[in-house]
């Protein structure tokens, strides 16, 4: 587990670092990616060594029996999360965007309308909109530096046709693990507008310290009927390019309707995924995860003090995942300028607040899992960059 080791990924297909320049003006040569959600880092020795068996093999035809896979995500659930899964529960999608586009499908019709807490993961509203449902954008207020649910504000904007609430457990972009308090706040707003909840938690096991996620089946069991849970390897290992994910329905009736939009598209796991997953749930998975938290901390002590002492900037509290946001409103300036010196100032490629939504206008969100000295680079460039506040 070498988190310092830097890896070339220029000209090996990473959108992260082969997409930048044409996204954000950003040469890679001497830019520093910071935007996709995958991370600079290897993945464990376990997941790499079941692929080398799977090569050596050379035989890659349709994957059977997945007793071992559907074992090991039960046995995960169980070990990091203390929740008990059944096996008939789990449908396995092209990772959870994919799944995400299966909910919209199975539980709302064109023109309903699907609710998003925003700032959120920009992807949700994209596939909504795709599939011709309308987004209900209820914005979070930001309190003491938190965003918080105002479900008060949110009850008089639903009109009665919203069918879905999509949840983001931890949140992205503001790195919040939610208190049982405020699922159960979601819980009953959803009983309250007969919503069905998809609950994203693709970041659940990145929590750090001082912090506890609870997934949503335990925090509200009140609402096993009219729950969808969705969560996944890829984050948590940096295997976002195995597009394999899980949706988990504990309700029979829910299950047979998504199942029936899945069967009706014909979709199946690949199975490098289904190899790596399985591997990745592991003992020596749990291990990797662990080592990797106690390198992120770091990382982000060193981000949110050194963004925190730029007058006017101000990183919102990590409490998960590894996606820091951070507020630009203080400095005055307009978006077009703060974004200007990140991207031609810095030489970094970072999120644009605007694309996650309502709320995200004067944001921008930096990914922080990288080489410990890419992350003190970055850091200091910022400095540089917003060196006349100082």
């Amino acid at each position: 587990m070498n988190f310092d080791e830097d890896i070339n990924r220029v000209g090996t297909h990473s959108v992260k670092w082969d997409a930048m320049e044409k996204l954000y003006g950003v040469a890679p040569g001497d830019g520093i990616a910071m935007w996709v959600a995958d991370m600079d880092f290897r993945p464990p020795a376990c997941v790499q060594k079941a692929l080398e068996e799977m090569t050596a093999h050379g035989l890659y035809g349709y994957f059977g029996d997945d007793s071992a896979y559907l074992a090991a995500i039960q046995w995960w659930m169980k070990t990091r999360h203390g929740w008990d899964v059944a096996a008939a529960t789990i449908f396995t999608t092209h990772g959870l965007v994919n799944g995400t586009g299966l909910c919209v499908q199975a539980f709302s019709q064109p023109g309903d309308g699907v609710v998003l807490m925003t700032p959120v993961y920009h992807a949700f509203a994209r596939v909504i909109e795709a599939a011709g449902r309308r987004v209900v954008e209820c914005q979070m207020p930001i309190t003491a530096g938190r965003h918080v649910m105002d479900f008060d504000a949110w009850d008089a904007q639903m009109t009665g046709d919203e069918r879905m609430l999509i949840l983001c457990s931890p949140h992205n972009p503001g790195g919040q693990v939610w208190s049982v308090e405020e699922l159960r706040g979601v819980a009953d707003f959803a009983k309250r507008h007969d919503l069905i909840v998809v609950s994203d938690e693709i970041h659940h096991d990145l929590v750090f310290a001082g912090h506890k996620h609870t997934v949503m089946p335990l925090a509200a069991p009140d609402i096993a009927d009219r729950l969808v849970m969705m969560t996944a390897t890829t984050k948590t290992f940096n295997i976002a390019g195995s597009h394999i994910g899980n949706v988990i329905i504990p309700d029979a009736a829910l299950r047979a309707r998504f199942g029936a939009v899945m069967n009706g598209l014909g979709i199946s796991p690949n199975s490098f995924g289904l190899f790596m997953a399985t591997a990745a749930y592991s003992p020596e998975g749990a291990e990797w995860l662990d080592a990797l938290i106690a390198y992120l901390e770091e990382n982000k002590r060193i981000f949110d003090e050194g963004v925190n002492a730029i007058p006017g900037l101000r990183s919102m509290p990590l409490e998960a995942t590894y996606l820091a946001w951070v507020d630009f409103s203080g400095t005055g300036m307009t978006r077009a300028e703060f974004t200007d010196r990140v991207q031609k100032g810095a030489r970094i490629a970072a999120n644009h607040g605007p694309s996650f939504g309502k709320g995200g206008e004067d944001w921008m969100r930096f990914n922080i899992a990288t080489p410990r000295a890419r992350m003190i680079e970055a850091v200091a460039r910022l400095k540089v960059a917003f060196s006349d506040l100082q």
